[in-house]
């Protein structure tokens, strides 16, 4: 990959793991980044070492979110991407998900994606830029108990797929990032429950789940502008459970 001396990137959701890890990579490319979250002392930790600008912004609040967005651009001028890293961990069957739940999940996921696609005009230089959303499996494959992610995540393919065809013209690409399970924070109730891990293990065909530095580096992938011709993708880093059946041993 080239050198991104001289571009400059937004990362939502940059104290995450995931987050965290992309910002280290752009950053070790000698890219400029500025992180939003809404956690002032982890997002401090997580800029640190990318020597990293950052925002507070709650993603429950569209208005934080554009207003972080703004001040990005008015800090480094242009923006040639940005990352939507935000997201939520609810699994639970719909008869036991409340309202609130339900709009808590899908302002974190999909209502902060459409921020991001609303701002992106005003974001880009004229040579047009990248816009790369985190998804899930669970999106396009059924998935018991998933119903308020998993319609979450899908807004943000149908919110991609509709923005890469309106801003085509202006060079503006959207893509998604599809990701298996993952270890972070956010799934540890899981990935700490041996007979949980068991089963997920057991779920994805490469018989493991994923890592932040593997979403993380299909995301970068779209972000660099050596992909300057890839728009309206969506692709799995789910070890295969999105679209394969692992071979059952007998």
């Amino acid at each position: 990959m080239i050198g991104l001396s001289g571009k400059n990137y937004i990362i939502l959701g940059g104290a995450g793991s995931i987050g965290g890890v992309l910002a280290r990579r752009l950053a070790a490319r000698g890219a400029c980044i500025h992180l939003v979250g809404r956690q002032e002392e982890a997002l401090k930790k997580s800029a640190e070492p990318c020597n990293a600008t950052w925002s507070l912004a709650d993603a429950c609040h569209p208005e934080q979110i554009e207003a972080a967005l703004m001040e990005a651009k008015k800090q480094y001028s242009e923006i040639h991407g940005v990352a939507n890293c935000l997201g939520t961990m609810l699994l639970k069957p719909a008869h036991l998900t409340s309202v609130e739940e339900w709009r808590l999940t899908m302002d974190i996921n999909a209502t902060s994606a459409f921020m991001v696609a609303r701002a992106a005009p005003k974001l880009f230089p004229k040579e047009g830029g990248s816009v790369a959303l985190v998804s899930s499996v669970a999106a396009r494959t059924g998935l018991a108990n998933h119903e308020a992610i998993a319609s979450a995540k899908a807004a943000l393919i149908g919110l991609a797929l509709s923005a890469a065809a309106t801003y085509a013209a202006k060079r503006i690409r959207f893509n998604v990032v599809a990701p298996g399970l993952t270890r972070t924070p956010l799934t540890e109730k899981i990935t700490a429950n041996e007979a949980a891990m068991k089963a997920s293990v057991q779920m994805h065909p490469l018989g493991r789940i994923g890592e932040p530095e593997e979403i993380a580096s299909a995301i970068e992938w779209f972000l660099d502008p050596g992909q300057s011709w890839v728009t309206g993708q969506v692709l799995g880093v789910d070890g295969g459970l999105g679209a394969v059946r692992a071979r059952i041993s007998t």
